[in-house]
């Protein structure tokens, strides 16, 4: 327990009883008094009784899946081509480039504003909401203000975190941007089409539509120059890429991690797979070797760094990249990455996907994610077969299916 919640217990009992009403019969005590407990810190940070007493009502115990899922960070443990392939793909592509053209002019008043590339703005799109798609489950969806207090009150990792951001979600609710029942998100706090933290929220929430509100949640002009706003203020550079792919000779690999001038990189022997020259050669990039020293390289600018400020994570970075640059048409990777001997590549979980539908196994879309509809599949398909059921794809159930 944080040291917010070292009260005597007659203390607790008392403010209990002033600020919520009665606790059902099952309820979780010690969250309720942590509750009780914050809320005086909250109100050194200018919330008022009555925000509190709305952002609370009924809550009387965690939620038990917020702390499921804060056992899973995909970005920082999955395998950057996995991680990949479930997020630069023909399906992303081409909703990205669906989207470009139904926003074209809203995309291109941000531009105009921001001076942030559009297609970067629906890649975050995409990578965040898959396009507010996920916003149309309620069954993603928690309450900001009960998400963080659980995180608060039970993962010591991240309770400080969380307390602050839990602070900014209530300074947004005692703002009017939003209602209660609509301060949703995921279960780390992250909110609306493009999934900013409360505290970033405060920060870059931008009113687009002129309506008076910042209203990431249902206003796609909002929450597109809301992301915007966050990279401009953050550097962005605009009319300059995020970074390049380059075949690295051996003799290079050992510069993993350094910066130096394009013009540097290129001495070194490092080439674009197109054959094109860096241009200006006089600017700084790092070089990122994402798949170990036999895999392909990045050299990276400003504007990947940027990206970070997003989300931390390099694969979050690298796939926000490659995806804005496929949805604007200018290619993707050209290189492979060394997967081990006799994994699946973005192809063959297509391929998977499509025959499973084809046979009547499948409903879902083809996209490439496996998730809990295609492993089920999967699994009634090995069963068939005489296989292990583990519902897990593999190229051996895929050469099964091709015969």
């Amino acid at each position: 327990m944080t040291g917010t919640a070292r009260f005597g217990l007659k203390s607790l009992i008392i403010a209990a009883a002033m600020v919520l009403a009665p606790l059902p019969a099952l309820a979780d005590r010690n969250f309720q008094a942590w509750i009780n407990n914050f809320q005086p810190v909250a109100a050194k940070a200018g919330i008022t009784q009555k925000t509190y007493n709305t952002a609370f009502a009924g809550v009387s115990e965690p939620d038990p899946e917020v702390l499921r899922k804060a056992t899973y960070q995909p970005e920082f443990t999955t395998k950057v081509w996995d991680y990949l392939d479930s997020r630069v793909n023909p399906h992303t592509v081409a909703n990205g480039r669906k989207m470009a053209a139904e926003y074209s002019r809203l995309l291109a008043g941000i531009e105009k504003r921001f001076n942030v590339n559009r297609y970067v703005i629906l890649a975050i799109w995409s990578m965040e909401s898959n396009y507010g798609s996920v916003l149309e489950n309620p069954e993603r969806l928690h309450s900001v203000p009960r998400a963080l207090a659980t995180l608060a009150y039970a993962d010591p990792k991240r309770s400080n975190y969380a307390q602050k951001q839990l602070i900014a979600a209530l300074k947004i609710l005692q703002s009017g941007d939003i209602s209660l029942r609509n301060l949703t998100g995921s279960w780390a706090g992250a909110m609306g089409h493009t999934q900013f933290i409360p505290t970033s929220y405060l920060l870059y929430a931008y009113d687009a539509d002129g309506d008076g509100k910042r209203d990431i949640w249902h206003s796609v002009p909002d929450a597109l120059a809301t992301a915007a706003n966050l990279l401009s203020k953050n550097g962005w550079q605009g009319g300059k890429t995020w970074g390049y792919e380059t075949v690295v000779p051996a003799s290079a690999a050992r510069f993993a991690g350094k910066t130096k001038t394009l013009s540097e990189w290129a001495a070194l022997g490092l080439v674009r797979p197109s054959g094109k020259p860096f241009p200006r050669g006089d600017e700084r990039a790092q070089l990122k070797m994402m798949g170990g020293p036999n895999g392909p390289g990045f050299l990276m600018m400003k504007n990947f760094f940027v990206i970070k400020n997003y989300n931390a994570s390099d694969s979050y970075a690298l796939a926000v990249g490659l995806l804005a640059d496929e949805i604007a048409g200018h290619g993707g990777m050209q290189q492979r990455w060394p997967r081990p001997a006799g994994s699946m590549d973005m192809k063959d979980k297509f391929e998977l996907q499509t025959r499973m539908k084809a046979l009547g196994y499948y409903n879902g879309e083809v996209d490439g994610n496996f998730g809990s509809g295609s492993k089920a599949a999967i699994s009634t398909i090995q069963s068939r077969l005489g296989l292990p059921a583990d519902g897990e794809p593999s190229l051996q159930l895929l050469e099964r299916l091709r015969r």
